[in-house]
């Protein structure tokens, strides 16, 4: 966003000094030309910038020149880098914090770039939960969180699907992901991934948790997703699918679509689609009514075929 390059402009050239455009694009990971751009508009905006030509030439401020970005506490910087969320920020218990820090930056900001800042909050909303998600209360979530800041391990009672339900942990926080509305736990042994709403009783312990160098919780989270799918979808099914059903097909049922579909002369599409089990994915071929049909495994295709003599005996 235009806004938040300006506001990455002034404070690299605040704490590095004089820049060239080339090198601000590399940080900026925008064209030169973007920068030249940018640098219109911040003297546009009325900020002291100026440029010297030549080998040792750059961008620079005014001698003396700072922002007003300052008083920022620590817990009011911890909400800044979830400053796309405002709801996340208020479930981590940071939701004051944050509207403090918003107010100083906004405070930080020229008035002409503060008026276009304001008109683009007006303009955007994050929503993130599907349509039909049930909103998951996770009375645990700030003091995990807390216990994350700290580093700190927690001691947990954690309730999960298969018996015993009600299990005890003693867990050393990595970090947390937000997914579709619901906050995950990384953390060690492991490390492991658990659903913060699972959570019913914690305590956080004077334990020191240590993550380990290196750690990239991005790069865990994006790998342990992989992982998820490759287990989740272990079968196939052939199918033929029509145009009105292959349109709201979505994720890995989608890429398997657009990767193994051969068009058939009625306009239909025959493909082999991943499945979890036979029971979901007679489920999952039944919600498609008529707009579908199942060709293999002939254990499936025997399946949907009996539930669907029943239901025609059952309206006759």
């Amino acid at each position: 966003m235009k806004s938040s390059r300006l506001l990455s402009i002034l404070l690299l050239l605040e704490t590095r000094g004089r820049m060239t455009a080339s090198e601000l694009a590399g940080e900026l990971e925008v064209s030169v030309r973007t920068v030249y751009r940018d640098v219109d508009a911040l003297h546009a905006a009325g900020v002291p910038l100026y440029g010297d030509a030549g080998h040792r030439g750059g961008y620079r401020l005014l001698a003396g020149h700072r922002s007003r970005l300052t008083g920022l506490y620590a817990r009011e910087a911890e909400a800044l880098v979830l400053a796309g969320l405002p709801a996340a920020a208020d479930e981590l218990g940071l939701g004051g914090h944050f509207a403090d820090a918003q107010l100083k930056l906004r405070a930080a900001l020229p008035a002409p770039l503060r008026e276009h800042v304001d008109r683009l909050r007006a303009r955007f909303h994050i929503d993130a939960p599907g349509w039909y998600a049930e909103d998951t209360e996770a009375p645990f979530l700030p003091r995990v969180a807390e216990a994350l800041r700290e580093g700190r391990v927690i001691a947990v009672r954690y309730r999960r699907w298969k018996e015993p339900t009600d299990v005890d942990r003693r867990l050393a926080p990595y970090g947390l992901v937000l997914k579709a509305g619901r906050w995950y736990l990384v953390a060690a042994p492991g490390p492991r991934t658990y659903r913060v709403d699972q959570i019913i009783d914690l305590t956080v312990t004077d334990e020191e948790a240590e993550v380990p160098a290196g750690f990239d919780l991005a790069a865990h989270w994006r790998a342990s997703q992989r992982d998820f799918h490759a287990r989740l979808h272990q079968g196939e099914a052939v199918v033929r699918i029509s145009p009105r059903a292959a349109a709201g097909l979505t994720g890995a049922a989608a890429r398997a679509l657009a990767e193994t579909g051969v068009p058939e002369p009625d306009g239909w599409t025959r493909a082999t689609l991943p499945v979890e089990s036979t029971d979901h994915a007679h489920a999952t071929f039944l919600a498609l009514g008529a707009e579908v049909e199942v060709l293999a495994p002939a254990e499936l295709r025997d399946r949907v075929a009996a539930t669907v003599r029943v239901l025609a005996e059952r309206y006759a």
